[in-house]
């Protein structure tokens, strides 16, 4: 059994050490690496994630592969949306923003066109999956 948190640790490595690209399942996906803090431990927390450029800002899903609740990190960027992200090479201070549905349905729809996981993921939750800008700070 793989758990999540070393799967996680292997891609966070592996993207560090290939200038932010990956293999396997996210090759030629565009990823960062969305450091945010943790709302109960107030710990550094840092998650892997597909992206979607948004003019200048970064729009991010809190899909969880369809689960029937949010994930950890979406619930911290709530909390504390001062976040910062590695895309590539590079480090940027961002400040996270859930979109509401008029601006969160077109980012939406294009994911899924673009990558049709996220319309499996929609297919298997009730839920409204969340869209996050992350934006320059």
């Amino acid at each position: 059994m793989v758990v999540v948190s070393d799967w996680n640790q292997q891609i966070i490595e592996e993207f560090r050490a290939n200038e932010g690209r990956v293999g396997g399942p996210f090759e030629g996906a565009p990823l960062l690496l969305l450091h945010h803090t943790g709302r109960k431990s107030g710990a550094e927390r840092v998650t892997p994630m597909m992206y979607q450029a948004v003019g200048d800002a970064y729009a991010v899903f809190a899909s969880y592969a369809g689960a029937d609740v949010h994930p950890a990190w979406y619930h911290n960027m709530l909390a504390n949306p001062d976040v910062s992200a590695e895309i590539g090479t590079e480090t940027v201070a961002l400040r996270a923003r859930d979109l509401p549905a008029d601006e969160r349905d077109p980012i939406w729809e294009k994911q899924k066109k673009d990558y049709p996981g996220f319309a499996d993921y929609e297919t298997k939750t009730d839920r409204t999956i969340p869209v996050v800008l992350l934006e320059r700070r």
